[in-house]
C-alpha cells in the first residue's frame, strides 16, 4: 500500500524516529543539572506541604509534587497504590496486574552495505507485515535512512496473562526463559520464518537476527490497561504509568505527550501550591485526559485485532490487500 497520499490528507508525511535520536532531541531541551541517572524511586513521603522522594543512591529530593512518568511498572504508582491499599482507598480494578496477550521480539540490524543489501539503498521506507498461516506469530520489517532494517516479531498468546503469572510459571517449571534468555529462545523459535525482502541476501528472520547486535535485541510484553486512579495527595501519573496501550494503534507516545501538555498547562494556571489546589488541578487533569486515554486504548485494541488468528484478522488482511487507492483515501 502506497502511504504517500497521507501527506495530502494530514499535511505532513510519516516519519520514523529512532528512540536514541528522540532522546537526544528531548535532552537538548532540558538543563543537564535537572537530570539524574540511576536513581530508582524507593519511597515517597510528605512533610509540611512538601513531598520527599527517597531514591536508590541514598539521596532525597524535595518538591511540591511528584509526577510519575516512569513507565508501565511505575515505581511512583506502586508507592501510591501501596499507601491507598493500606487505607482501603484503592479500587479493585487497580489492584489487578497489568494483563497482556502478546509478546514482542524487537531489534535493529547494524548499518548494512547497500551493495550487498539493496533494500537499504531505497529512498522510501518499505514496511512489510507477514502473518503466520499456521503459526501464532506475525512479523514486520522496514528499512531506515540510516542503512539499517528494523524488525519485530509478535507472538499471539492463547489467553491473557500477566508479568507476575509468567514469572511464577517460569520459576515453577525452571523454564529457560526465566534464566534470562527470553529473546534468544524466541529467536531460535522463529529464525526460519521467511521475510518479503527481495533483491538481497536476506531471506529469513534468522538472517536479520544474525545481522543484529545482541544488545539491540529485546523481548517485551505488550500490556494493555487503563488505570482508574491517576493521582493521590501530591503524586500524579502520566503516560504508560496510568494507561498502557497496545503499540498497534500508534497512540502510546502521543497520548503520553498530550498528558504532559495538559498537566503542564493546568499547573501553570494553578493559583497556589496548597494541597487543596493541587488536588483540584489533578482532578481536572484526570477528567480531561481519562476519556481520551480510554478512547486510544479501545482504538489500539481494535488495531491489534488485524493480526489475530480469527475471522476479524482474516477480513482485515483481505481488505488491506485488495482495497483500491480511492477507497483507502476516504476511509
Amino acid at each position: 500500500m502506497d502511504m504517500r497520499p497521507v501527506e495530502g490528507i494530514a499535511g505532513y508525511p510519516y516519519f520514523i524516529v529512532s528512540r536514541p535520536k528522540l532522546y537526544e532531541l528531548i535532552l537538548k531541551q532540558v538543563p543537564a543539572h535537572k537530570i539524574r541517572f540511576g536513581c530508582r524511586v524507593l519511597n515517597i513521603t510528605e512533610k509540611d506541604d512538601k513531598v520527599i522522594v527517597h531514591v536508590s543512591n541514598g539521596d532525597t529530593v524535595e518538591g511540591d509534587i511528584v509526577v510519575g512518568a516512569d513507565g508501565a511498572y511505575s515505581a511512583v504508582r506502586q508507592r501510591m497504590y501501596e499507601e491507598m491499599m493500606g487505607k482501603g482507598e484503592l479500587p479493585i480494578s487497580d489492584q489487578e496486574e497489568l494483563p497482556f496477550s502478546t509478546t514482542c521480539l524487537v531489534g535493529q540490524t547494524k548499518v548494512l552495505d547497500p551493495n550487498e543489501h539493496v533494500e537499504v539503498a531505497l529512498n522510501d521506507c518499505h514496511f512489510s507485515t507477514s502473518l503466520g498461516k499456521d503459526k501464532p506469530f506475525s512479523w514486520h520489517t522496514f528499512n531506515t535512512t540510516q542503512g539499517t532494517i528494523c524488525w519485530s516479531v509478535l507472538h499471539h498468546l492463547d489467553s491473557k496473562t500477566s508479568k507476575a503469572e509468567t514469572e511464577q510459571r517460569f520459576r515453577e517449571n525452571n523454564n529457560a526463559e526465566w534464566d534470562g534468555h527470553p529473546a534468544q529462545t524466541m529467536c531460535d523459535e522463529t529464525r526460519n520464518f521467511p521475510v518479503p525482502i527481495s533483491g538481497g541476501k536476506i531471506q529469513t528472520l534468522g538472517d536479520l537476527y544474525d545481522l543484529t547486535p545482541k544488545e539491540y535485541i529485546s523481548k517485551v510484553m505488550l500490556e494493555e490497561k487503563v488505570f482508574d486512579t491517576w493521582y493521590y495527595r501530591r503524586s500524579v501519573l502520566l503516560g504508560d504509568a496510568c494507561h498502557k496501550l497496545n503499540p498497534a494503534g500508534g497512540h502510546g507516545a502521543v497520548t503520553a505527550m498530550h498528558d504532559a501538555i495538559a498537566l503542564a498547562n493546568l499547573l501553570y494556571a494553578m493559583p497556589t501550591k496548597t494541597s487543596s489546589d493541587i488536588t483540584k488541578i489533578f482532578e481536572e487533569y484526570h477528567q480531561e485526559r481519562f476519556i481520551a486515554a480510554t478512547g486510544s486504548y479501545k482504538y489500539s485494541k481494535q488495531m491489534a485485532m488485524r493480526e489475530e488468528k480469527n475471522v476479524i484478522g482474516a477480513f482485515y488482511s483481505y481488505c488491506m490487500t485488495h482495497m483500491p487507492k480511492w477507497l483507502w483515501k476516504i476511509t
